[in-house]
């Protein structure tokens, strides 16, 4: 028999491959959420992602004080939404750096992948969430029948959380 969520993490790989730019949030050294935009630049399986970041960068020391984070994507044009929430791990991999290689990398780490700053951030995905919206006009008939009703929409679309 066939796993479902084997299906729900490929649309959730596709979703994260067509908008690639995520906002990923840490743990400060103060305790608050420290959010910034990451490349999501590889998927592996339906549970590993990869980003470059600076070794010598705030985002590592504090993926180095607390491991866990979350990424959130979003298209709004597509109406297309993504949470996620995981762990993260540096590493030093020139082979893996190499293989994630694009040249517009070259503006962050000017020497390649053999850059002494560069480092991996393995993300373990533990949970995933998305919503996809139909569109306005899915909205705007929503808004007139909970008018009409008098009882609210709960989704307007699909909402899936994975696992």
């Amino acid at each position: 028999m066939v796993d479902p969520q084997i299906g729900q993490f490929s649309k959730i790989a596709g979703l994260i491959e067509r908008i690639e730019i995520a906002l990923l949030t840490t743990v400060d050294r103060d305790g608050n959420f420290h959010t910034r935009p990451v490349q999501t630049l590889g998927i592996e399986g339906h549970l590993t992602l990869w980003f470059f970041t600076d070794a010598r960068s705030e985002k590592a020391f504090e993926l180095q004080q607390d491991f866990r984070l979350s990424l959130g994507y979003a298209q709004p044009r597509t109406g297309s939404y993504l949470a996620i929430s995981g762990t993260g791990a540096l590493l030093t991999d020139r082979k893996k750096a190499a293989e994630l290689w694009t040249t517009e990398q070259r503006a962050y780490f000017p020497n390649g992948p053999g850059d002494a700053r560069l480092a991996l951030l393995k993300v373990r995905v533990e949970r995933a969430e998305y919503w996809l919206s139909p569109g306005r006009t899915a909205h705007l008939f929503a808004a007139a029948k909970g008018a009409v009703t008098g009882k609210p929409m709960k989704v307007v679309g699909q909402n899936v959380k994975l696992p």
